[in-house]
């Protein structure tokens, strides 16, 4: 039966990382992996997030399953991080989360569940989306269409096309946002235009379907949850995928939440029974190790100062990175504008570089990225940044 497989391509992200570490130029740089790393170029553990194991190591007394849906603190600490305390203790009982194994776990939860209420039901994803948006999702079942986003002529989002999309978005459809620091532009959707948003969701009466990678890491804890939680405020029904992976640095303990918002208790209480059936018939039961940190954290003031202290500092380095790289750029005298990366948000921009230029990069300088030209900016540092700007400089001379 093995015999008759054939083997698939690797995935374009990780086989970048591959040929990055088999690459021999010391002079290397890695900007396609999309984990935060410092100056030093490590991706640290966070050190509320090493008191917390400590804490946790010398106190846990089982290891027992959690079930299905995860730990009952551990999502009830998400869903006010998300929410915040007030809209929290609004919803009641028109809300449940259920803790999965990461933001991707989450995704395919998601996807299964949707495919259980409505499986003649389309994704409306972004252009551009991350590219594992289709495959966890589509792997459920589920169909695409997709609505304008990123606007590579003017580096913005084309608010413009998106909204005469959704529009026409019917009843019974899902539009599938990035609640910030969207992946892969960095172009993010303004207070006004969330507002646009749910009123088309409003007038048309498409499901709004979340993926919430990034809270935190891009103008702060609150701000970056201004869609979300308007969204859940005014919307009937919400879907709110989060992950603890970016802004916990949990990215092994696969840490994540599937958030429902319901138009009724009752409604939410059945929905609650298909997510857990969902996730037994998946993995049985999620990890706990990373949502017993989360949840010793968030309920520690000590600990959650630590750590908000320090999601400062990682929010701050990479803002302050595109600012510098920006600025470098013009005194290399490139005469490309590349003013909108200071504007973005998040780990990721577009460079803007053709597919000519992202191979000069890999193959002559050791540069990488993906053929999407998405960089990540926190692979930037004091110790590689004048040898990315001259390499650049080079290419972008010829």
């Amino acid at each position: 039966m093995f015999q008759s497989l054939q083997p698939l391509p690797p995935d374009p992200i990780l086989g970048l990382s591959a040929a990055f570490k088999a690459d021999s130029n010391p002079n290397k740089i890695d900007l396609g992996i999309g984990v935060y790393k410092d100056e030093q170029g490590n991706t640290p553990v966070m050190k509320a997030v090493k008191q917390a194991e400590e804490i946790i190591l010398k106190s846990q007394a089982t290891k027992s399953y959690v079930g299905p849906t995860g730990a009952v603190d551990y999502n009830e600490t998400i869903a006010r991080l998300v929410l915040g305390e007030k809209l929290f203790d609004r919803l009641g009982k028109r809300r449940a989360t259920v803790q999965t194994p990461g933001g991707c776990g989450g995704l395919r939860l998601a996807a299964e569940f949707i495919g259980k209420a409505n499986p003649d039901a389309t994704v409306w994803v972004s252009d551009p989306t991350w590219a594992n948006h289709k495959p966890l999702l589509g792997s459920a079942g589920l169909s695409f269409n997709s609505y304008p986003y990123y606007d590579y002529e003017t580096h913005s989002v084309n608010f413009d096309g998106m909204l005469k999309t959704l529009q026409q978005v019917p009843k019974g459809d899902l539009v599938l946002l990035h609640g910030c620091c969207h992946n892969p532009s960095g172009a993010d959707l303004s207070p006004a235009q969330w507002d646009a948003v749910r009123d088309a969701a409003l007038q048309q009466g498409f499901t709004v379907f979340i993926d919430l990678a990034y809270q935190g890491m891009g103008t702060g804890l609150d701000e970056d949850v201004y869609g979300v939680r308007l969204l859940a405020e005014a919307l009937p029904e919400l879907i709110v995928v989060s992950s603890c992976s970016k802004n916990f640095g949990l990215y092994r303990e696969r840490t994540g939440a599937v958030t429902l918002i319901c138009d009724s208790d009752e409604a939410c209480a059945t929905a609650s029974t298909l997510l857990a059936a969902a996730a037994r018939a998946n993995y049985s039961m999620p990890p706990d190790h990373g949502a017993a940190v989360v949840q010793l954290i968030m309920n520690t003031p000590e600990l959650r100062q630590v750590w908000n202290e320090e999601l400062t500092g990682i929010r701050e380095r990479i803002n302050s990175l595109r600012s510098i790289f920006v600025q470098r750029l013009r005194e290399a005298g490139i005469k490309r504008d590349f003013s909108f990366i200071e504007n973005e948000k998040g780990m990721f921009s577009f460079l803007g570089v053709d597919a000519d230029q992202i191979n000069t990069l890999i193959e002559k300088y050791g540069i990488y990225l993906v053929n999407s030209s998405r960089i990540n900016v926190a692979s930037i540092n004091d110790s590689n940044i004048e040898y990315l700007i001259n390499s650049l400089a080079e290419v972008l001379a010829d």
